[in-house]
């Protein structure tokens, strides 16, 4: 992609009303648009990088056998309502005038979480054990009425979720689901570059047991965890008790921390409201057990960029990044050569498959440098009079201040490992 072909461009200012690191940083990088607090457009170089975080996502809920689906986000009152959730305030609804008999059935809530959906498609297809266990899952969007909609993609109103329900036919059958999702949260997590908590929460209003929380040690966060470095325990402060840490002689420290996934052991109380029951092997009527669990992937990459940043912008991972490589055209008082050098080079790129952002901007070495920084590709390729005259390439990789000057052909066998 050629950097003056993008819809986006990067700002130098912004309101100081944005306080938090991810939204100053994907905002004058050009990778989100704010509409409105806690409501932002995903533009071309965001939407690159949410999609990688959902195919990490994808690959891992698929390998414990889950099935992907996409649910309506307009969800139809009587729905909310035999969960008794319809009066929850966190719910955007439609209003209709209630002297007009034609719309009385329009009122909806929008979807900030699923049960209520997946539970009514499940009882058409779940009636005997020998339909248990299932998994579904989908990544969509979810609307909150946030009373503090804050922290850029931290806390949104509007934002990506991807949500995970399981059905089976025994409290021990979900039991080993869950650790499975948890095993599966772990890889993804790792696979993200994130150092996480799996940490002990409140099961609500949904189970006397404990539910889970993958949470990331940072500043930005709005929880707070007690955990031990040693053994791994870690409880969310509104549950934390010392004493569940007696077997252990390491020190207790408490911190900030991003919740960016959870995870639930339902039981019936969805499934008894929807009437999604199954015939087990001696033919007796059971309320199907339930678990959900979600991971928010806007909100997983605000967590990137507070963890993984510094003065002058991003440090994506390789994995994610819009990019794998960033080439910058320094055209000098011979520009045509240097642009000929650099087009050349973007060929070859594209053609052994390496995905490259072309600097072909007439703007200055400094402006260049700093938007580099700031959009942070992990790597960063520099074509001047001065690297010409050495027939090399100057490599600087982003989170590093090493530079090199390597031979294309070196930069391109780099660039494919």
């Amino acid at each position: 992609m050629k950097q003056s072909q993008l819809f986006s461009k990067t700002s130098k200012k912004l309101s100081e009303s944005e306080a938090s690191k991810n939204a100053q940083f994907l905002l004058k990088g050009g990778f989100i648009d704010k509409s409105s607090a806690g409501v932002y457009s995903l533009l071309p170089l965001g939407l690159k990088v949410l999609n990688k975080i959902n195919t990490i996502i994808r690959e891992e809920m698929n390998a414990i056998g889950a099935e992907e689906l996409f649910m309506p986000s307009l969800i139809q009152k009587k729905y909310w309502e035999k969960s008794n959730r319809w009066a929850v305030d966190v719910i955007y609804k439609t209003s209709t005038n209630p002297a007009d008999s034609e719309k009385k059935d329009f009122e909806y809530g929008l979807g900030w979480t699923h049960e209520e959906v997946v539970t009514a498609i499940a009882t058409r297809f779940i009636n005997s054990y020998k339909d248990l266990p299932k998994a579904v899952y989908q990544i969509q969007t979810k609307f909150r009425a946030e009373a503090r909609a804050q922290a850029g993609l931290l806390r949104g109103r509007e934002f990506s979720m991807k949500d995970l329900y399981s059905f089976h036919e025994s409290k021990e059958d979900l039991d080993k689901y869950y650790e499975k999702v948890i095993g599966a949260y772990k890889k993804i997590f790792k696979r993200l570059g994130l150092k996480f908590l799996v940490t002990e929460a409140s099961g609500g209003a949904f189970t006397k047991e404990y539910t889970h929380e993958f949470q990331v040690l940072n500043p930005a966060g709005e929880d707070t965890v007690f955990y031990c470095q040693k053994c791994g325990f870690s409880q969310n402060q509104e549950i934390y008790k010392p004493e569940a840490h007696k077997d252990c002689d390491g020190q207790i420290e408490s911190g900030r921390s991003i919740e960016v996934a959870n995870v639930f052991k339902l039981g019936t109380k969805f499934t008894e409201a929807f009437g999604l029951n199954f015939l087990n092997e001696k033919g007796e009527k059971k309320p199907v057990i339930m678990g959900s669990y979600g991971i928010g992937p806007t909100r997983v990459m605000g967590t990137i960029v507070e963890e993984f940043s510094d003065e002058y912008g991003i440090i994506w991972p390789e994995n994610i990044a819009p990019f794998k490589v960033h080439l910058v055209e320094l055209k000098g008082k011979n520009p045509s050569k240097v642009q000929k050098a650099c087009k050349s080079l973007y060929e070859k790129l594209n053609k052994a498959g390496i995905d490259v952002l072309y600097d072909d901007r007439d703007l200055s070495v400094g402006e260049k440098l700093n938007d580099a920084d700031l959009i942070g590709i992990p790597n960063r390729v520099i074509i001047s009079e001065k690297t010409l005259a050495q027939k090399k390439m100057e490599l600087k990789p982003r989170n590093s201040k090493k530079v090199s000057m390597v031979s294309e052909k070196q930069l391109i066998k780099l660039l494919q490992k």
